[in-house]
Protein backbone atom coordinates (compact mmCIF):
# COMPACT_ATOMS: atom_id res chain seq x y z
CA UNK A 1 0.00 0.00 0.00
CA UNK A 2 1.15 3.61 -1.04
CA UNK A 3 1.95 5.20 2.74
CA UNK A 4 4.21 8.28 2.62
CA UNK A 5 3.61 11.90 1.71
CA UNK A 6 5.96 12.58 -0.77
CA UNK A 7 6.97 15.74 1.14
CA UNK A 8 7.44 13.43 3.77
CA UNK A 9 5.98 13.34 7.27
CA UNK A 10 3.91 16.97 7.73
CA UNK A 11 4.94 18.88 10.55
CA UNK A 12 2.44 19.39 13.52
CA UNK A 13 0.83 20.52 15.49
CA UNK A 14 0.06 24.03 13.70
CA UNK A 15 -1.37 23.79 10.05
CA UNK A 16 1.25 22.85 7.45
CA UNK A 17 1.01 26.17 5.12
CA UNK A 18 1.80 28.49 9.10
CA UNK A 19 5.26 26.45 8.35
CA UNK A 20 6.76 29.08 6.05
CA UNK A 21 10.04 27.90 6.64
CA UNK A 22 9.84 24.46 5.64
CA UNK A 23 7.59 25.94 2.61
CA UNK A 24 10.31 27.84 1.36
CA UNK A 25 13.22 25.37 2.07
CA UNK A 26 12.88 23.20 -1.18
CA UNK A 27 14.69 25.88 -2.94
CA UNK A 28 18.00 25.57 -1.43
CA UNK A 29 19.07 22.55 -4.22
CA UNK A 30 16.19 23.97 -6.62
CA UNK A 31 18.27 21.79 -9.79
CA UNK A 32 17.84 18.53 -7.57
CA UNK A 33 14.74 18.74 -6.63
CA UNK A 34 13.50 18.94 -10.60
CA UNK A 35 16.30 16.30 -11.52
CA UNK A 36 14.89 13.68 -8.55
CA UNK A 37 11.28 14.54 -8.17
CA UNK A 38 8.39 12.63 -10.15
CA UNK A 39 6.25 13.81 -12.61
CA UNK A 40 2.36 13.33 -12.79
CA UNK A 41 0.17 10.48 -14.50
CA UNK A 42 -0.50 11.87 -17.91
CA UNK A 43 -4.11 10.40 -16.84
CA UNK A 44 -4.64 12.81 -14.80
CA UNK A 45 -3.41 15.70 -16.44
CA UNK A 46 -5.53 14.44 -19.49
CA UNK A 47 -8.31 14.38 -16.85
CA UNK A 48 -7.95 18.36 -15.59
CA UNK A 49 -7.10 19.83 -19.16
CA UNK A 50 -10.40 17.67 -20.87
CA UNK A 51 -12.50 18.92 -17.75
CA UNK A 52 -11.17 22.50 -18.27
CA UNK A 53 -13.17 25.29 -20.75
CA UNK A 54 -10.37 26.15 -22.27
CA UNK A 55 -6.11 26.22 -22.09
CA UNK A 56 -5.14 29.00 -19.61
CA UNK A 57 -3.85 27.09 -15.94
CA UNK A 58 -2.78 28.84 -13.25
CA UNK A 59 0.22 26.55 -11.86
CA UNK A 60 -0.04 27.40 -7.40
CA UNK A 61 3.24 26.59 -5.94
CA UNK A 62 4.33 25.75 -9.01
CA UNK A 63 8.16 25.22 -8.35
CA UNK A 64 10.72 24.33 -10.83
CA UNK A 65 7.63 23.64 -13.11
CA UNK A 66 7.66 20.03 -13.34
CA UNK A 67 3.76 20.08 -13.73
CA UNK A 68 3.67 22.74 -15.78
CA UNK A 69 5.50 21.33 -18.24
CA UNK A 70 3.71 18.68 -19.02
CA UNK A 71 0.27 20.60 -18.73
CA UNK A 72 2.16 22.89 -21.28
CA UNK A 73 3.06 19.89 -23.79
CA UNK A 74 -0.46 18.97 -23.41
CA UNK A 75 -1.41 22.28 -24.94
CA UNK A 76 -1.88 24.55 -22.28
CA UNK A 77 -0.57 27.87 -21.87
CA UNK A 78 1.08 28.35 -17.71
CA UNK A 79 1.49 30.57 -15.51
CA UNK A 80 3.34 29.88 -12.15
CA UNK A 81 3.27 31.60 -9.15
CA UNK A 82 6.08 30.51 -6.75
CA UNK A 83 7.27 31.98 -3.07
CA UNK A 84 10.45 30.51 -3.67
CA UNK A 85 12.74 32.88 -6.37
CA UNK A 86 14.72 30.00 -6.48
CA UNK A 87 12.62 27.82 -7.36
CA UNK A 88 11.30 30.35 -9.78
CA UNK A 89 14.75 30.78 -11.72
CA UNK A 90 14.85 26.69 -12.31
CA UNK A 91 10.92 27.08 -13.88
CA UNK A 92 11.86 30.25 -15.91
CA UNK A 93 14.63 28.38 -17.10
CA UNK A 94 12.98 25.79 -18.24
CA UNK A 95 10.21 27.71 -20.12
CA UNK A 96 7.79 28.38 -17.54
CA UNK A 97 6.17 31.98 -16.86
CA UNK A 98 6.32 32.21 -12.89
CA UNK A 99 5.69 35.51 -11.16
CA UNK A 100 7.15 35.45 -6.95
CA UNK A 101 4.47 35.11 -4.54
CA UNK A 102 2.97 33.53 -2.13
CA UNK A 103 -0.71 32.55 -3.43
CA UNK A 104 -2.27 34.24 -0.72
CA UNK A 105 -0.32 37.34 -1.59
CA UNK A 106 -0.78 37.20 -5.63
CA UNK A 107 -2.06 39.78 -7.42
CA UNK A 108 -3.71 38.26 -10.70
CA UNK A 109 -4.31 42.18 -11.72
CA UNK A 110 -7.74 41.01 -13.56
CA UNK A 111 -6.61 38.06 -15.49
CA UNK A 112 -8.40 34.74 -15.18
CA UNK A 113 -7.99 31.09 -15.90
CA UNK A 114 -9.64 27.90 -17.00
CA UNK A 115 -7.77 26.02 -14.60
CA UNK A 116 -6.14 26.41 -11.17
CA UNK A 117 -3.60 23.46 -10.33
CA UNK A 118 -1.55 22.68 -7.38
CA UNK A 119 0.51 20.25 -7.77
CA UNK A 120 1.91 19.24 -4.09
CA UNK A 121 1.56 22.25 -2.99
CA UNK A 122 -2.00 23.03 -1.72
CA UNK A 123 -1.16 21.89 1.78
CA UNK A 124 1.11 25.13 2.27
CA UNK A 125 -1.88 27.61 1.20
CA UNK A 126 -4.73 28.45 3.53
CA UNK A 127 -7.09 26.65 2.61
CA UNK A 128 -10.14 29.33 2.77
CA UNK A 129 -7.50 31.84 1.48
CA UNK A 130 -6.56 29.44 -1.83
CA UNK A 131 -9.96 28.80 -2.02
CA UNK A 132 -11.01 32.76 -2.16
CA UNK A 133 -8.33 33.32 -4.75
CA UNK A 134 -9.18 30.57 -6.95
CA UNK A 135 -12.67 31.49 -6.99
CA UNK A 136 -11.37 35.31 -8.46
CA UNK A 137 -9.71 33.89 -10.97
CA UNK A 138 -11.42 30.85 -12.47
CA UNK A 139 -13.15 31.45 -15.44
CA UNK A 140 -17.05 30.09 -14.94
CA UNK A 141 -16.65 25.98 -16.00
CA UNK A 142 -12.89 26.33 -14.83
CA UNK A 143 -11.47 23.23 -12.84
CA UNK A 144 -9.65 23.35 -10.00
CA UNK A 145 -7.62 20.38 -9.08
CA UNK A 146 -4.87 19.76 -6.56
CA UNK A 147 -2.64 16.95 -6.07
CA UNK A 148 -0.42 14.94 -4.07
CA UNK A 149 2.15 11.35 -4.37
CA UNK A 150 1.56 9.29 -2.12
CA UNK A 151 4.00 6.07 -1.97
CA UNK A 152 5.49 3.33 0.09
CA UNK A 153 9.05 2.28 0.09
CA UNK A 154 9.23 -1.20 1.28
CA UNK A 155 9.65 -1.55 4.87
CA UNK A 156 13.72 -1.83 5.26
CA UNK A 157 13.97 1.28 3.40
CA UNK A 158 11.24 3.58 5.43
CA UNK A 159 12.51 1.93 8.92
CA UNK A 160 16.15 2.85 8.11
CA UNK A 161 14.53 6.45 7.01
CA UNK A 162 12.88 7.23 10.08
CA UNK A 163 15.62 5.75 12.85
CA UNK A 164 18.37 7.61 10.68
CA UNK A 165 16.84 10.95 10.92
CA UNK A 166 15.50 10.57 14.46
CA UNK A 167 18.96 10.32 15.05
CA UNK A 168 20.04 13.37 13.01
CA UNK A 169 17.04 15.63 14.12
CA UNK A 170 15.64 14.65 17.81
CA UNK A 171 14.11 17.93 18.42
CA UNK A 172 12.71 18.47 14.93
CA UNK A 173 9.02 18.64 14.92
CA UNK A 174 8.27 16.21 12.40
CA UNK A 175 6.52 12.66 13.21
CA UNK A 176 9.50 10.34 12.04
CA UNK A 177 7.30 7.18 12.76
CA UNK A 178 4.87 7.96 9.94
CA UNK A 179 7.76 6.91 7.67
CA UNK A 180 7.26 3.19 8.45
CA UNK A 181 4.50 3.56 9.89
CA UNK A 182 1.25 1.84 7.89
CA UNK A 183 -1.54 4.77 6.38
CA UNK A 184 -3.97 3.76 4.01
CA UNK A 185 -4.57 8.13 3.61
CA UNK A 186 -1.68 10.19 4.61
CA UNK A 187 -3.21 13.10 3.02
CA UNK A 188 -7.16 12.87 4.43
CA UNK A 189 -7.04 15.95 6.55
CA UNK A 190 -5.53 17.77 3.65
CA UNK A 191 -8.02 16.88 1.49
CA UNK A 192 -11.40 17.83 4.02
CA UNK A 193 -9.38 21.04 4.81
CA UNK A 194 -9.27 21.63 1.10
CA UNK A 195 -12.85 20.53 0.90
CA UNK A 196 -13.92 22.48 3.68
CA UNK A 197 -12.30 25.53 1.90
CA UNK A 198 -14.38 25.38 -1.12
CA UNK A 199 -17.45 24.83 0.77
CA UNK A 200 -16.47 28.10 2.86
CA UNK A 201 -15.73 30.00 0.04
CA UNK A 202 -18.97 28.68 -1.97
CA UNK A 203 -19.28 28.92 -6.19
CA UNK A 204 -17.99 25.55 -6.78
CA UNK A 205 -19.56 22.45 -7.34
CA UNK A 206 -19.61 19.52 -5.20
CA UNK A 207 -15.11 18.36 -5.27
CA UNK A 208 -14.11 15.20 -6.19
CA UNK A 209 -11.50 13.02 -5.37
CA UNK A 210 -9.68 10.93 -8.11
CA UNK A 211 -6.78 8.69 -7.56
CA UNK A 212 -4.41 7.56 -9.80
CA UNK A 213 -2.06 4.01 -9.32
CA UNK A 214 1.47 3.71 -10.95
CA UNK A 215 4.96 2.47 -9.99
CA UNK A 216 8.43 4.05 -10.60
CA UNK A 217 11.99 1.53 -10.48
CA UNK A 218 14.53 3.19 -8.20
CA UNK A 219 18.11 2.45 -8.01
CA UNK A 220 20.58 3.55 -4.77
CA UNK A 221 21.78 6.47 -5.85
CA UNK A 222 18.49 7.52 -7.48
CA UNK A 223 16.60 7.14 -4.14
CA UNK A 224 19.12 9.51 -2.57
CA UNK A 225 19.01 11.73 -5.18
CA UNK A 226 15.30 12.19 -4.23
CA UNK A 227 15.59 11.78 0.02
CA UNK A 228 16.99 15.43 0.37
CA UNK A 229 14.18 16.88 -1.62
CA UNK A 230 11.83 15.61 1.02
CA UNK A 231 10.50 18.15 3.81
CA UNK A 232 12.17 16.79 6.54
CA UNK A 233 15.46 17.11 5.06
CA UNK A 234 15.47 20.48 3.00
CA UNK A 235 17.08 22.46 5.65
CA UNK A 236 19.44 19.44 7.47
CA UNK A 237 23.22 20.63 7.63
CA UNK A 238 25.23 18.34 5.04
CA UNK A 239 27.39 16.26 7.46
CA UNK A 240 23.76 15.41 9.00
CA UNK A 241 22.31 14.27 5.73
CA UNK A 242 25.10 12.46 4.76
CA UNK A 243 24.41 10.37 7.49
CA UNK A 244 21.10 9.62 6.84
CA UNK A 245 22.15 9.14 3.00
CA UNK A 246 24.95 6.85 4.05
CA UNK A 247 22.50 4.89 6.80
CA UNK A 248 19.36 4.32 3.78
CA UNK A 249 21.96 3.61 1.22
CA UNK A 250 23.10 0.40 3.35
CA UNK A 251 19.60 -0.48 3.66
CA UNK A 252 19.17 -0.25 0.01
CA UNK A 253 22.47 -2.19 -0.81
CA UNK A 254 21.33 -5.18 1.75
CA UNK A 255 18.02 -5.46 -0.78
CA UNK A 256 20.49 -5.56 -3.60
CA UNK A 257 20.25 -2.17 -4.61
CA UNK A 258 17.34 -1.09 -5.89
CA UNK A 259 13.81 -1.56 -5.11
CA UNK A 260 10.12 -0.61 -6.87
CA UNK A 261 8.03 2.28 -5.46
CA UNK A 262 4.02 1.79 -5.57
CA UNK A 263 2.61 5.43 -5.78
CA UNK A 264 -0.61 6.75 -5.93
CA UNK A 265 -1.01 10.20 -6.65
CA UNK A 266 -4.39 11.73 -5.31
CA UNK A 267 -6.41 14.48 -6.55
CA UNK A 268 -9.35 17.03 -5.35
CA UNK A 269 -11.38 18.96 -8.40
CA UNK A 270 -13.69 20.85 -8.22
CA UNK A 271 -15.67 23.14 -10.93
CA UNK A 272 -15.88 26.99 -10.66
CA UNK A 273 -20.02 27.17 -10.80
CA UNK A 274 -20.80 31.02 -11.24
CA UNK A 275 -18.70 34.20 -10.93
CA UNK A 276 -20.26 35.68 -8.21
CA UNK A 277 -17.23 35.65 -5.82
CA UNK A 278 -15.60 38.61 -5.53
Amino acid sequence: MPTVPAEGPLPSPREPHEHRRTAESFGADAERYDRARPGYPEDLVRRIVAGSPGPDVLDVGCGTGIAARQFRAAGCAVLGVEPDGRMAEVARRLGTEVEVSTFEAWEPAGREFDAVVAAQSWHWVDPVAGAAGTARVLRPGGRFAAFWHVFGPPAEVAEATAAACRRAMPDAPFDFAAMARPSSDPYRSVLDRTREGLHEVGGFGEPEEWSFAWERSYTRDAWLDVLPTQGALTRLAADALAGVLAEVGTAIDAMGGHFTLAYTTVAISAVRADSSVS
